[in-house]
């Protein structure tokens, strides 16, 4: 037997779709091989701009990538072969152009625990089971790039990226308390906890210390606003060296970053062997998602500054291909960095050359000049990352959404708290997950707002004026927002309300301008209403209905039960056939309102209609 024309349909439906999708897919994947936009802002101007930020960012990264990888459980090196390869690529993958990706706080934690139960930390077999999860991070993170699923970004609100960037920012000024004041504080204590000890431990603040971290951060702020175009930040730690090589480190007990090794990295290959694959799995899949989050957050919160558009699905690619191409170059997970991004951004970066910059120039200061780097102050460092964290806090923006918006207000508050005293991963999806739910709150209950002619237009628009009359056989309203199983039982309470007080208005016309998406559920609840409406005597009329929507009612069989000429693009045509389907035609001869302009059309034809009746009826005489 052969298949009926409609279900031939459906299955060439379905076959075109497929193939679309594998159109997308092979199109996104060509895509990555194209040479990044940003190619064409590259000039002498911003190249100088670029190796600029981008030396300061070298230097910068030199002691966190050691203490990073001392956190994952890794010899210092690697903390720093993270900062070079993988950054080079998620600059030319990515689509920020200030992000820069290398070894972070909260990825270095979860790998150590990931990674902690299989190896001992440190031994061989723990470094190559990192760059094996290295490559597996970047497997998950590219295909969800390549499956254009960076849409999810929209769902983390710029006030969830507001909140998030804050409370960082003063979890990045409290990790440098340590550095800048010269005291022990205990590892891995909470926001509130360094606080306490801070105070406790006031009396062993070294003044020394303190002066050359004021000083560097005093050097970089006077720089910046006496001559913004100059590396202030980079001169402010020149400054805060010399300072501290004057007033004597051994003598002070003023802390170095200490040796660096000197070598560049090697070429790895990682582990992916069945087993070792199901035993990271999991754990690769976790970073994956935190790395990406966090990555898009802080190019997002950045964007904010620049006003640059950020490409979730490309950013998603950049750093699964960073991280393949790490694993293969000595490098553990990475992620972008809140510090870093913040100092590229500040220095005056215009475009990812800044980050490649970045890397070779770390390479250089790692293969020459290491012996001299390792006298750099950590006070200096950390009066640097103080003067980034005051930056980070976008004070326009907070502003903004205190003034404009309370539940905004509320993602925000919640997020930034959540932020300082919970895992930093959690407050993001503790404000992506309140926003969803104000969202999806907002959205399920859409308005159902009545509508009415305006007898004042020569056209008889609809208004929402309630002082005017409304016609008795007819409702009119319009509905904003979408019809969907989320929002469907709040639409149906209403129009079952409207059915139970106005039982003599049999007839309801909804107007759609309002109207962008309507599922199965819409539909169905639309076709319950249309015979509810047929069992009181009347009909339900649908206008202005968008053309996506008439193509999905006429796909489900919706618009056959409705009723195809109960559905309009015209208002004049839409309201002469409804008030030629009325039934009532003493109560339209009767009605003194004539809220529609075809009503006295209607009028004279009613009584016209009776003339003739009454003309061509047999006369009858009494005998």
């Amino acid at each position: 037997m052969s298949s009926s024309p409609s279900k031939t349909k459906k299955k060439a439906a379905e076959k075109s779709h497929h193939v679309e999708d594998q159109y997308g897919f092979f199109m996104a994947l060509l895509g990555l091989f194209r040479l990044p936009g940003w190619f064409k802002m590259v000039n002498r101007q911003t190249l100088h701009q670029d190796l600029a930020a981008g030396l300061t960012g070298a230097v910068v990264v030199l002691p966190q990538g050691v203490a990073f990888a001392a956190i994952a459980g890794l010899p210092p090196q690697y903390g720093l072969y993270t900062a070079m390869v993988p950054a080079i690529f998620a600059a030319l993958f990515g689509s920020s152009h200030h992000l820069i990706s290398g070894p972070t706080t909260a990825i270095s934690i979860v790998v150590f625990s990931t990674l902690a139960p299989l190896a001992s930390p440190g031994s061989p077999e723990f470094i190559n089971m990192a760059f094996t999860l290295a490559f597996l991070v970047g497997f998950f993170q590219l295909a969800m790039g390549l499956a254009r699923m960076g849409g999810v970004i929209n769902f983390v609100s710029q006030s969830v990226v507001v909140g998030f960037t804050s409370g960082a920012a003063i979890l990045i000024a409290t990790s440098q308390l340590k550095h800048l004041l010269g005291i022990d504080l205990p590892r891995g204590e909470s926001f509130a906890h360094t606080f306490i000890n801070v105070y406790n431990s006031i009396a062993d603040i070294n003044l020394y210390v303190l002066a050359v971290g004021l000083f560097t951060l005093a050097c970089s702020v006077f720089i910046k606003e006496l001559w913004p175009r100059l590396p202030n930040m980079l001169i402010g730690m020149i400054a805060g060296s010399l300072l501290a090589t004057w007033l004597g480190c051994v003598e002070h007990n003023i802390a170095l970053v200490g040796q660096i090794p000197n070598n560049l990295p090697s070429l790895s290959i990682p582990d992916l062997s069945l087993s070792i694959i199901k035993d990271l799995s999991s754990g690769a899949l976790a970073i994956a998602l935190l790395g990406l989050v966090e990555a898009v957050s802080i190019a997002r919160s950045v964007s904010l500054q620049s006003g640059q558009k950020i490409y979730g699905s490309k950013e998603f690619s950049g750093q699964g291909i960073s991280n393949i191409a790490g694993s293969f170059f000595s490098a553990y997970p990475s992620s972008g960095s809140f510090t870093r991004t913040g100092i590229n951004y500040k220095s005056g970066a215009k475009t990812p050359m800044s980050a490649i910059f970045a890397a070779f120039q770390l390479m250089g200061i790692v293969l020459l000049i290491a012996p001299l780097a390792e006298y750099l102050p950590m006070a200096a460092m950390a009066g640097i990352i103080l003067h980034v964290a005051y930056n980070l806090v976008d004070k326009h923006h907070i502003r903004k959404i205190v003034r404009s918006t309370t539940p905004g207000t509320a993602v925000m508050t919640v997020t930034f708290l959540a932020t300082l005293f919970l895992e930093l991963e959690f407050a993001i999806y503790i404000g992506v997950m309140l926003s969803l739910s104000l969202y999806l709150n907002r959205t399920s209950k859409p308005k159902v707002v009545s509508i009415v002619p305006d007898p004042n237009s020569p056209w008889r628009r609809f208004v929402t004026d309630r002082t005017l009359q409304e016609c008795p056989q007819l409702k009119i309203v319009r509905i904003d927002g979408s019809l969907y199983f989320g929002s469907v039982g709040h639409v149906e309470i209403i129009l079952r309300k409207i059915r139970e007080k106005n039982p003599e208005r049999k007839n309801l016309l909804i107007i759609g301008s309002g109207v962008n998406f309507i599922d199965l559920a819409g539909a169905e609840m639309l076709r319950h209403e249309s015979d509810q409406r047929r069992i009181m005597g009347g009909h339900l009329f649908l206008f202005d209905i968008k053309d996506q929507i008439c193509q999905m009612f006429q796909r489900s069989g919706i618009i056959d039960r409705i009723g195809k000429d109960h559905v309009f693009q015209s208002k004049k045509f839409a309201i002469e056939t409804i008030l030629a389907k009325f039934n009532d035609h003493e109560q339209c001869q009767v009605c003194p309102h004539r809220v529609f302009s075809e009503c006295e059309k209607r009028h004279n034809k009613i009584k016209s209609d009776k003339k003739q009746l009454s003309s061509d009826s047999p006369n009858f005489y009494m005998i």
